[in-house]
C-alpha cells in the first residue's frame, strides 16, 4: 500500500525539523537548512584576504589588520575547521606579504606595536610573512609541535621583521607547512626579500603621496624583471597603503602567477602613501 501524501510529508517536516534542532546552524527555518553549503572536514583555508577600503561610491566597488599579531585579515569570506593543519610540504607556491609599517601604525598598529610605530623608527616596508599557498587556500599550523626557531635562525632575519615576536608567529602558523627546518625557512625568507626590488618612492619617504593603484603595481612590475600584474596584490585599509604581496614558486627562483590572490587586491582608485616615521 503506497504512504498516504499527507503521512510522508509530515514524515518529511518531522525529519527536517529534528535536523534543524541538532544544527549548529542558525536558519531561518528548517528548510534555510537546504541553502548552507557545509565544507567538509580537513577543507583547506581560503586564500588569506587582503585587507580593502570602504567601498568607493563611483566605482560601486567594495582593501592590514595588524600584521604583529596575525593573519585574520578583513573580508574573510569563509573559515575552516578549527585546527586544521596539513602535512608539511604539501603546497603549491609561496606568497611573500609585505607590511607598509607606517599605514599599519596609523590604522591601529600603534597600540599594538609601540616599537615598530615610534617616531624615528624610520621603517618602510616590512615583512609581515612568507606563506605555502594553495592554488585555492593555504595550509597552517603544520608542526611539528615544539620545533621553535633557534636564536641563530632568528638572528638570520633581524631587520626583516618589524619584531622577533612576529617571525616566531609566522613560523608557527605559516613556516612548519613549508617542510623546512627553521633555518631554511627563514633562509627563504630573506632570499625573497634580497630578490624583491623596492621602488625608490617607497624606500624612504617623508612626504605622504597620493598614488594611482595602477601606478602601485607597475612601479614593482618596472623594478622586476618577470613580475606581472597577476603575480601580486595590494592591499590597503580606508585608502591608505598597507600591504603588498608578491607571488613566488614553491623553489623561490622565480614569480609566479596567482590568480586568487591577484583578485584580492584593494579596489580603490587612489591609495594614500604615509611617510615613514
Amino acid at each position: 500500500m503506497k504512504p498516504a501524501p499527507a503521512l510522508f510529508a509530515g514524515g518529511v517536516v518531522l525529519a527536517l525539523t529534528l535536523l534543524a534542532a541538532s544544527s549548529p546552524l542558525k536558519a531561518e527555518s528548517i528548510f534555510d537548512l537546504w541553502k548552507h553549503n557545509i565544507p567538509a572536514a580537513g577543507s583547506p583555508t581560503p586564500a588569506e584576504p587582503l585587507p580593502q577600503a570602504p567601498a568607493d561610491p563611483a566605482l560601486a566597488n567594495p582593501g592590514v589588520a595588524d600584521p604583529a599579531l596575525a593573519d585574520t585579515l578583513p573580508q574573510a569570506p569563509a573559515v575552516p575547521a578549527p585546527g586544521y593543519n596539513s602535512a608539511s610540504g604539501d603546497f603549491d607556491f609561496y606568497v611573500f606579504s609585505l607590511s607598509w609599517s607606517s599605514g599599519f601604525c596609523d590604522n591601529g598598529g600603534q597600540q599594538k606595536a609601540g616599537a615598530q610605530c615610534q617616531i624615528g623608527a624610520g621603517l618602510g616596508f616590512v615583512v609581515h610573512g612568507l606563506w605555502p599557498q594553495y592554488t585555492h587556500g593555504f595550509p597552517q599550523n603544520c608542526g611539528p609541535d615544539g620545533r621553535s626557531p633557534s636564536r641563530a635562525a632568528l638572528e638570520s632575519v633581524s631587520g626583516l621583521y618589524p619584531d622577533v615576536g612576529l617571525a616566531r608567529y609566522e613560523w608557527r602558523k605559516h613556516g612548519t607547512c613549508s617542510g623546512k627546518s627553521p633555518e631554511g625557512y627563514f633562509a627563504d625568507v630573506r632570499r625573497a626579500a634580497q630578490s624583491l626590488t623596492i621602488p625608490e618612492n617607497f624606500k624612504h619617504p617623508t612626504q605622504a603621496q597620493q598614488l594611482d593603484l595602477r601606478d602601485i603595481t607597475r612601479a614593482f612590475i618596472a623594478q622586476n624583471q618577470g613580475l606581472r600584474a597577476d603575480m601580486m596584490a595590494i592591499g590597503c585599509q580606508r585608502g591608505a597603503l598597507q600591504e603588498v604581496r608578491v607571488c613566488y614558486s614553491k623553489d623561490m627562483r622565480s614569480f609566479t602567477s596567482c590568480p586568487d590572490v591577484a583578485r584580492g587586491s584593494c579596489r580603490t582608485s587612489s591609495i594614500s602613501v604615509a611617510p615613514v616615521r
